[in-house]
């Protein structure tokens, strides 16, 4: 059985749904961390101040998929929205794991026309890092917390255009 491409949405299709002033500012704060950390909504929810060491310039990624601590490099564009954490909520049972599923659906719909997921976030952020900052599939790999570098090679979105631009260079 394939394995489905997934969606991605642009850097800067992110930007216009977090500059769309209907967009709260929590959720431009969680959008802007799940793609450029490329963060499970899980693992988003569990976050706190504490998890970033701003010496390191390190987020310690606590218990993530089956159970498994990460530390990752924090963007510069992440820095300020430390101080936002935790971006969870207290009082829902899934700590607000659905409200937010719920807003990026919303938010999606109106800024983009898209139907976005959490986890649409974290495929773009990886596939940002892969074909915009030009960072190595093992760079990728470590920094999504995958064991297997097949998983992460879903995430390696290839551009008809980028193709060409390469066959052409030398030419």
């Amino acid at each position: 059985m394939a394995l489905k491409i997934p969606e991605v949405i642009t850097e800067q299709e992110l930007a216009k749904i977090i500059n769309d002033p209907k967009t709260k500012k929590r959720h431009k704060a969680i959008y802007a961390l799940c793609f450029y950390q490329c963060l499970r909504i899980s693992e988003l929810v569990k976050l706190n101040r504490e998890d970033y060491d701003p010496n390191t310039k390190l987020i310690h990624i606590r218990q993530s998929k089956r159970a498994k601590d990460r530390k990752i490099p924090i963007n510069p564009k992440c820095v300020r929205l430390v101080k936002m954490l935790p971006l969870r909520s207290e009082k829902a049972k899934d700590k607000g794991v659905r409200a937010i599923q719920y807003a990026l659906k919303k938010d999606g719909a109106r800024a983009l026309s898209k139907d976005l997921h959490p986890h649409t976030l974290r495929h773009s952020g990886a596939t940002y890092y892969l074909n915009v900052k030009k960072w190595d599939v093992r760079q990728v790999q470590r920094f999504l917390g995958h064991s297997d570098i097949k998983v992460t090679q879903i995430y390696t979105h290839v551009n008809p255009e980028d193709l060409t631009k390469l066959m052409w260079e030398d030419n």
